[in-house]
């Protein structure tokens, strides 16, 4: 078997750094580099997991607590009316690591269907103040 590096695995482990949002013994959710919009932020296992037909069944309840505190506090930290959850297992899946997209939604926003166009943060300090909005609201 080939041992392949894992773009997650190193998030995970802190050799790449990335917009960390929440971070704890289950999961770490952080900034999407390439966002569908401002704020889209992917919630990845610690535990190295290919897809959720893989992820550990200890830890399906764990991961989506994670998922759904991301998702509830999203709209009051980024002021969207809701957020789109999506998981691609294998199909589209540009890394090989399971990870949840947890997307601000809001009206009209011109998302149809699965087609996801991308925007960019206008600088590295908007990203940095979706980052610590979304972290404000993540903390207890």
């Amino acid at each position: 078997m080939i041992d392949v590096p894992c773009l997650f695995c190193d998030v995970v482990s802190g050799a790449l750094p990335v917009r960390s949002v929440l971070s704890d013994d289950v999961a770490v959710a952080f900034l999407d580099r390439t966002p569908v919009f401002k704020g889209h932020v992917l919630v990845v296992p610690r535990r190295h997991t290919l897809t959720l037909a893989d992820l550990d069944v200890d830890l399906v309840g764990a991961l989506f607590q994670r998922v759904q505190r991301v998702s509830a506090r999203m709209p009051a930290a980024l002021g969207c009316d809701g957020t789109f959850v999506a998981i691609n297992n294998v199909v589209s899946q540009s890394v090989a690591h399971l990870h949840v997209h947890v997307v601000p939604r809001r009206r009209k926003d011109g998302l149809r269907g699965f087609f996801w166009p991308r925007v960019r943060y206008d600088s590295d300090a908007e990203a940095d103040e979706f980052a610590q909005r979304l972290t404000d609201a993540l903390a207890d």
